[in-house]
């Protein structure tokens, strides 16, 4: 049973307007002077519907300590998540690696719901190389002797590979595919194979030789050249300028293509990304040195999974535009991320803002956000960003491990 007295921690996450409606329903519970201690504890309690009303104007952080106060109060948090999902929304995740010895590895999320910054205090990470990030929600270090990599939501959890990868790499383009990580290219000139294809299984912890990447990548195998997405099935590979793609089964170790999804002659890079599920492609407008805009579409896949330029889903409006270009002068280096029907547009050379695009009834809705992470310290520190699926077992687990302080 749940008394006022408990409800004070609860209240404190909420906003004026939310209070108000917390007083309304205790006004409704509040017990008379001349009523027992059972009776009050019998008035007191706020449950059913209008419980259920008032957790569902708060956002997912402060539904966390919500879930403590009773098991009533956990029932009616499960149940408002369930039917309220548009509360809940991808988080983004900036790391940061500093560039001298012991090259520290820090981390900052943001939850797009309730425009809120959180430190992510996770335990140090053993540093193997630099650290990189790929297709939105995997982050790795890779050396000539070992492999390290992480797939959970906040990255908490790092794995290392019992054995070096089979070639060694300097800027291969690294994805995951199901149960299988992939990578490809990027080889020293030294090696027999620049374009050396292996996958190592999560499962069974061993690497295995693929057919390599195909000759027209012989020049641009590094990351730097090409955009990688990928699903639970493929991995797709685009070179930026051409927008020349490729398609990767991991299950018969072969490559298919090419296919040319570039339309529009007044793109000149391109990078891909899986939204909703469909593969799509943003391209940067403009030249290099005057980069006029970013157009979004979709990627159509046939029967036989041959792939073509779809509709454009989205034109960035150039108040965004201007922003991801910056102040800095320098020579734009813009990057995708996405999961779910979300987007984030980062430029490398000036990472001070972010811009968002959230797809929503056939359209595009932009926004950007101010890159909190971003100081006079961390300009020259690698950042890299990474999006996630928070949701209340993702935030207990930080919560327990120390990882997350929620106020």
């Amino acid at each position: 049973m749940v008394v006022i007295s408990q409800l004070k921690p609860i209240r404190l996450l909420l906003s004026p307007s939310l209070c108000v409606n917390i007083n309304m329903a205790l006004a409704v519970a509040k017990p008379r002077k001349n009523h027992t201690k059972r009776s009050v504890e019998e008035e007191a309690p706020l449950y059913g519907d209008v419980l259920e009303s008032v957790l569902s104007k708060l956002h997912l952080i402060h539904l966390l300590p919500a879930c403590h106060v009773s098991k009533s109060w956990h029932r009616a948090v499960s149940s408002t998540l369930r039917f309220s999902s548009n509360r809940v929304k991808p988080w983004l995740v900036v790391h940061t690696q500093t560039t001298r010895f012991p090259y520290v590895v820090s981390s900052r999320a943001y939850d797009p719901a309730s425009n809120v910054w959180l430190d992510v205090e996770h335990p140090p990470v053993k540093s193997v190389s630099t650290l990189r990030s790929s297709h939105s929600t995997l982050l790795y270090m890779l050396s000539p002797s070992k492999f390290a990599f992480s797939l959970d939501a906040l990255h908490l959890e790092w794995s290392s590979t019992n054995t070096p990868p089979l070639v060694w790499r300097t800027d291969p383009i690294v994805a995951a595919v199901g149960h299988l990580i992939v990578v490809a290219g990027g080889g020293c000139d030294y090696e027999d194979d620049p374009l050396a294809v292996e996958m190592y299984d999560v499962r069974n912890g061993k690497w295995d030789r693929c057919e390599s990447m195909p000759a027209i990548f012989k020049d641009s195998s590094a990351s730097t050249w090409l955009s990688v997405a990928a699903d639970e099935r493929r991995m797709y590979v685009t070179e930026k300028c051409s927008a020349v793609t490729y398609s990767f089964d991991p299950e018969s170790k072969k490559w298919f293509g090419p296919y040319d999804l570039c339309q529009d002659m007044a793109v000149f890079s391109s990078v891909i990304g899986f939204l909703n599920g469909c593969l799509v492609l943003a391209g940067v407008v403009g030249e290099a040195e005057a980069v006029k805009g970013i157009k979004l579409w979709d990627v159509k896949m046939s029967d036989d999974e041959s792939l073509e330029l779809g509709k454009m889903i989205g034109d960035m409006p150039e108040t965004m535009v201007a922003k991801l270009k910056g102040e800095s002068g320098c020579e734009p280096l813009i990057s995708m991320s996405c999961i779910g029907g979300q987007v984030c547009f980062q430029n490398a050379s000036d990472p001070s803002e972010l811009i968002l695009c959230e797809l929503e009834n056939g359209g595009c809705r932009w926004s950007s956000v101010r890159n909190d992470v971003v100081n006079d310290r961390t300009r020259l520190q690698k950042m890299v960003v990474t999006w996630a699926n928070v949701g209340l077992p993702e935030l207990q687990k930080a919560v327990q491990v120390g990882a997350l302080k929620l106020n």
